[in-house]
């Protein structure tokens, strides 16, 4: 198939496992079909060396799609004429820390790429936040990019997500196809409410014998991961940052979809905050936040819950 046009991505955290297993699911044309990809690969200076071998097994592997490839460490070279940034490059929550010490960590990373947007990025840029705490860091590089409209700014919940379509599945004994409009609210976090309120299967709402479970299931599922294997989700991250992208630009209104984006105020929500709603997206990188559904009052709860947790994370970073 002919190749119609191409894109500029830049991967942060580039040397690291996550991007490992993303880099070939975007050149081989899971994300964007047959579109040209220009990549630019960005790290720590410390990691410029495993950079170059992942630049070497990207050039070993042949991918039609790949047009140049940069890497390197410095934002202000490798943000220039990017039409997508996937920031998956964040500190990590070492043994101990407290999570007003991530929170600094980290706001000072997406501080800095976010002056680097605002000074050497496109004013129309798509920018993807995977790394923790997701919304917030979303929130601080929104921030310091004010020429970037506030639309183009997202996080992921599609991980979520898609965790909660297979717990569904399993306890119905239904086939993923069948499900639709499953819904991740608010933070990334233990905090974060999956809803089944208006989903269905087979086009017909559903109960689950225990929807407390569920939703604990969901919120905990990255440490389930984590305490089995030694390491946190790396290819199932990898494949809701493919599934994220590549519904936000082809577009898909057959369900709900979930990503965090920047809060106007739909359903009470603080305006601001980097909050996962249910969206609808229309194709070429637009959504829109669907802000009608009716909520239960126990849904109206677990929003709440999880935006003081968001309300007290901006705070902390504001303090920093």
């Amino acid at each position: 198939m002919e190749v119609q046009q191409s894109l500029t991505v830049c991967v942060t955290g580039a040397a690291g496992q996550i991007a490992y297993s993303f880099i070939p699911l975007l050149l081989s044309g899971q994300v964007f079909g047959q579109v040209k990809i220009n990549l630019r690969l960005l790290d720590i200076p410390k990691m410029e060396t495993a950079l170059k071998g992942v630049v070497m097994e990207i050039e070993d592997c042949a991918y039609p799609l790949i047009g140049d490839i940069q890497s390197g460490s410095n934002p202000k070279e490798l943000f220039k004429n990017c039409d997508l940034i996937v920031f998956l490059g964040g500190f990590p929550r070492l043994p101990g820390m407290e999570r007003k010490d991530l929170l600094q960590k980290n706001a000072n990373i997406f501080k800095e790429q976010g002056e680097a947007l605002q000074e050497v990025g496109k004013d129309d840029v798509k920018c993807l936040v995977v790394a923790n705490p997701a919304n917030t860091n979303c929130l601080i590089l929104s921030r310091y990019a004010t020429k970037i409209p506030r639309q183009n700014f997202t996080c992921l919940t599609r991980l979520d997500q898609n965790r909660a379509y297979a717990q569904v599945a399993q306890a119905l004994n239904k086939p993923l196809s069948s499900l639709k409009n499953i819904i991740i609210w608010g933070n990334h976090s233990t905090t974060q409410y999956p809803s089944i309120e208006h989903a269905t299967a087979d086009g017909q709402s559903f109960v689950l014998t225990d929807q407390g479970q569920f939703i604990e299931r969901i919120q905990k599922r990255g440490a389930e991961v984590l305490n089995a294997r030694g390491n946190s989700s790396v290819f199932s991250a990898a494949n809701a940052v493919k599934d994220h992208i590549k519904d936000w630009f082809n577009g898909r209104e057959d369900t709900l979809l979930s990503l965090g984006v920047l809060s106007n105020g739909e359903y009470g929500v603080q305006s601001g905050l980097c909050f996962s709603f249910p969206i609808r997206c229309s194709g070429a990188f637009k959504y829109e936040i669907v802000s009608n559904l009716e909520l239960s009052d126990f849904s109206k709860q677990k929003l709440k819950v999880t935006e003081e947790e968001l309300i007290q994370e901006k705070g902390l970073a504001e303090s920093i």
